[in-house]
């Protein structure tokens, strides 16, 4: 299958070629730890499918922003970066954070419980978003 080359590949070309990098765009992800562990205990694949669903709903509600068009244009290339937060507490007040401050992002709620299992930002160049991820470390 021949998926072309995008205006975002030739744009990053044309950047290299005049000695200015272009942008790396990354998706940051921040999922609940705790989910895996006692009392929850949920089987990994289940916390690896929250962190599908919110990129894949955040990925889609800001389809339409360049960033993202960039991001998908390029698949072999993309970026996400998975944090870990402590609990739904935890993972909320960064919501409320990402809102306020007007960063897209997806809180996803697992349903029927209504949990919140995990927060996905749009693709952001890491420089607009790491002053609100940096206190979280990588999921492990």
């Amino acid at each position: 299958m021949h998926w072309g080359v995008g205006p975002a590949l030739h744009l990053g070309r044309k950047m290299a070629a005049s000695g200015v990098e272009p942008q790396i765009l990354v998706q940051y992800l921040v999922l609940r730890k705790d989910l895996s562990q006692a009392p929850f205990s949920w089987p990994a694949g289940a916390v690896v499918a929250q962190a599908c669903h919110a990129a894949t709903a955040a990925l889609h509600l800001h389809r339409d922003h360049p960033y993202t068009a960039a991001y998908l244009r390029e698949l072999g290339r993309m970026r996400k970066v998975v944090l870990e937060a402590a609990d739904e507490t935890t993972l909320k007040e960064l919501a409320e954070t990402l809102q306020q401050n007007n960063i897209d992002h997806m809180l996803w709620l697992e349903q029927p419980e209504n949990i919140a299992t995990c927060i996905a930002l749009r693709p952001y160049p890491k420089e607009e978003v790491n002053q609100y991820l940096k206190r979280f470390r990588l999921f492990k």
